[in-house]
């Protein structure tokens, strides 16, 4: 079977949508899978194709290509080496040998040493530099560290359609071509940035800028339904990769024998009484991308771990890398649990946080069940989160 769908005369989706994937990056869950979009540009005089897919999904490509008639390709243009874009590229030139292979000098570069081009079929494109396709012309936009160094940006000007790569997508599979159910695409699309590009939240904000300038009708983004209102994506982005904070805690826990637990159940009651919204993970068994997600917006990150091996819980130590390679806008700490006979719990969850920017609240460590004391502790924690938040958001 093959499938391309029409964006614009001329304009093509000949991707691949990958309904069954459910990890990526050997890392990332993918609960709703996703996509890998390409996309043809026939001009009178010359045909792009913009980024390849997915290696596994090759002979998809390959034949939506072939049902369309298509026997020469000019220009494959690589907005981003990463190999969901670029793993069919080998087999394309293949089959298309006049088509060069353009990109940034670092995609290139990164190309070539994953062994997917030769240096005779490559050409880098600057900054800037626009090149015509005969009555449809290609404008490229470096946007480095969204997510990689390498990325660029490719603008149609006569369509008004501006393809992001990476930038503003979404994992989702989806039969729709463009976000037409805005609310279930809001959902993954901001998983997506904060599995993937929330750690670059002050470049976003730079190319979010940049591309102000650009008249846009669509965005076509490499992975997850295209935008036919681009409004609804910059605006989710903007928010998202601004300083704004929200009334919010985000509580990854673990407890081995209860007592843990105990203390996670006190001090969420005690915040939403005092009119904090909390989110807790119980780290034994939940979604990584769903506790991603949830560190866009949150004010607080309180941790939750017992002491095993006199050091914090794995799991709990895990959170804490998580939150710190993903370097979210949280502006406020702690730390609860129990111990029995001693440890470097707080040492180990505090050192593994130095990306982040955090003012620490006085941890909560009860010694074995937690007591009397430990629970009007734990009031004091809730307080101070509660005050520390009126005050950032009044």
């Amino acid at each position: 079977m093959t499938l391309t769908r029409e964006i614009k005369p001329g304009v093509k989706w000949v991707g691949a949508i990958d309904w069954d994937r459910r990890l990526f990056d050997a890392l990332i869950p993918l609960p709703e899978g996703t996509s890998y979009n390409s996309y043809l540009i026939q001009g009178s005089e010359k045909t792009a194709l913009i980024d390849a897919v997915d290696e596994s999904m090759t002979d998809v490509l390959l034949s939506n290509l072939s049902a369309l008639g298509i026997k020469k390709i000019d220009y494959i243009i690589c907005q981003h080496a990463e190999q969901d874009h670029s793993g069919s590229l080998k087999r394309l030139l293949e089959i298309y040998p006049d088509a060069k292979v353009l990109g940034s000098a670092k995609c290139l570069d990164l190309l070539m040493h994953f062994d997917l081009v030769s240096k005779q079929r490559v050409q880098e494109v600057k900054d800037g530099e626009k090149m015509t396709l005969g009555d449809k012309s290609l404008q490229f936009i470096y946007a480095p560290w969204v997510h990689w160094p390498d990325t660029i940006f490719t603008y149609l000007a006569e369509d008004q359609i501006l393809f992001t790569c990476d930038f503003l997508g979404s994992h989702l599979a989806s039969s729709d071509l463009y976000a037409s159910d805005e609310a279930l695409v809001y959902r993954a699309a901001k998983r997506y940035y904060a599995e993937i590009m929330m750690p670059f939240r002050q470049n976003i904000n730079k190319h979010l800028a940049r591309i102000e300038e650009l008249t846009i009708a669509v965005i076509a983004t490499s992975h997850g339904p295209l935008y036919a209102r681009p409004r609804f994506i910059l605006d989710a982005y903007r928010d998202w990769a601004s300083d704004r904070v929200k009334n919010q805690v985000v509580l990854p826990y673990v407890s081995m024998h209860g007592s843990t637990r105990i203390m996670v159940d006190y001090l969420v009651d005690a915040l939403i009484s005092r009119g904090v919204e909390v989110k807790r993970f119980d780290l034994t068994d939940y979604d990584v991308g769903e506790l991603a997600k949830s560190l866009v917006d949150a004010a607080t990150v309180v941790i939750g771990t017992p002491t095993i091996l006199a050091g914090a819980h794995p799991l709990a130590l895990y959170a804490a890398i998580l939150a710190n390679a993903l370097r979210p806008k949280t502006r406020y700490a702690s730390i609860i649990g129990s111990f029995g006979w001693g440890g470097k719990m707080l040492e180990q969850i505090t050192v593994a946080l130095p990306n982040l920017k955090l003012q620490f609240f006085d941890p909560v460590v009860a010694k074995g069940q937690p007591k009397e004391a430990d629970f009007q502790a734990l009031d004091r924690l809730a307080d101070e989160i509660a005050a520390k938040h009126k005050e950032d958001l009044d």
